[in-house]
């Protein structure tokens, strides 16, 4: 009872309720919070502390920023917004100004990215039909999901498509300018069951079958050991939870190694099938997409038991 009753205590009171409908719609770091809420910032972090001892929100450190979101399974703090007036005027004001946050912070990562000349987004340099690409990553994912990784997650992207049928997406990604980009999205079209961490895809800091599905579009070309990589996305699966890989088929573009940085020219069936099978998966049917290059969508189910672990058998004659 007394962890319900702590949580319950944390709520009820008007600043805290305001971080609460603010940070559900999104992350926010403490200087973000200070200048949507007109407060200073030791009153603020005494109310943040406060929700996130009693685990209404979690705590994100990256860098020198922190960013506080609602943690993925904070029901009580949802069902505690849900009552709250949509039309209430100081939460209206809130919701405008984390707007125009989130406004500036896409501004800000778009004109780092400009003057550093980096190509953000691959698959508009490269051509490749998104949509097409997306309306075939949906087919594969069942109606209705649980929690779903991207790793690699860029902009952002792909957890606004596949935010509607889940209950929560989480975008990784090694880049905090990425990050940046991804967050201005995702509070911009106000997808509440999204955020965003910073995350090395070798060494992901979650806990292992933690999600129903796990996607990497457009990462694996750049991965130096895709083995390992694939091996870290299948660890975070529930058994039977899908492996989605969408990436580039062998291709003849040589200069994509070299001006792109791409690790490897495409990647065929066979060499997915085997990671899959290592990472203790079972590779399903590929799905081929049409383009300029050619792209294929590789899933795989996580066993419920590794093929390494499976007894020996003897079958006698």
């Amino acid at each position: 009872m007394e962890p319900l009753l702590a949580q319950l205590r944390a709520a009820a009171e008007p600043t805290r309720l305001r971080l609460l409908a603010l940070c559900a719609r999104g992350a926010f770091c403490v200087s973000e919070l200070c200048a949507i809420l007109g407060q200073s910032q030791p009153r603020l972090s005494r109310h943040l502390r406060l929700l996130v001892e009693a685990g209404l929100l979690e705590r994100l450190p990256e860098g020198a920023n922190v960013y506080f979101q609602l943690p993925p399974m904070a029901d009580l703090a949802r069902q505690i917004l849900a009552r709250l007036p949509e039309e209430d005027p100081t939460i209206a004001a809130d919701r405008r100004a984390a707007a125009r946050i989130a406004a500036e912070r896409a501004r800000a990562a778009s004109e780092a990215f400009r003057r550093d000349g980096a190509d953000w987004d691959e698959m508009r340099a490269l051509g490749l039909p998104a949509g097409a690409i997306e309306m075939a990553l949906l087919a594969l994912l069942p109606e209705r999901l649980g929690r779903v990784a991207d790793i690699g997650t860029g902009t952002g992207r792909l957890l606004e498509v596949m935010a509607p049928r889940a209950e929560s997406v989480l975008g990784l990604d090694a880049s905090r300018e990425m990050l940046a980009l991804a967050r201005a999205r995702l509070g911009e079209r106000g997808i509440g069951n999204a955020s965003v961490r910073l995350a090395d895809m070798y060494r992901l800091p979650l806990p292992d079958a933690g999600f129903d599905a796990v996607t990497l579009q457009m990462v694996l070309h750049y991965a130096e050991d895709p083995t390992a990589a694939l091996a870290e996305a299948a660890r975070l699966l529930r058994p039977d939870g899908l492996l989605v890989v969408i990436d580039l088929a062998p291709h003849a573009r040589q200069e994509l190694l070299a001006r792109s940085a791409h690790r490897w020219p495409g990647f065929d069936d066979a060499a997915l099938a085997g990671w899959f099978g290592a990472a203790g998966c079972a590779p399903l049917p590929a799905v081929e997409i049409a383009g300029p290059l050619p792209v294929r969508l590789w899933p795989a189910r996580r066993l419920a038991v590794p093929v390494a672990a499976l007894p020996e058998t003897t079958l006698n004659f």
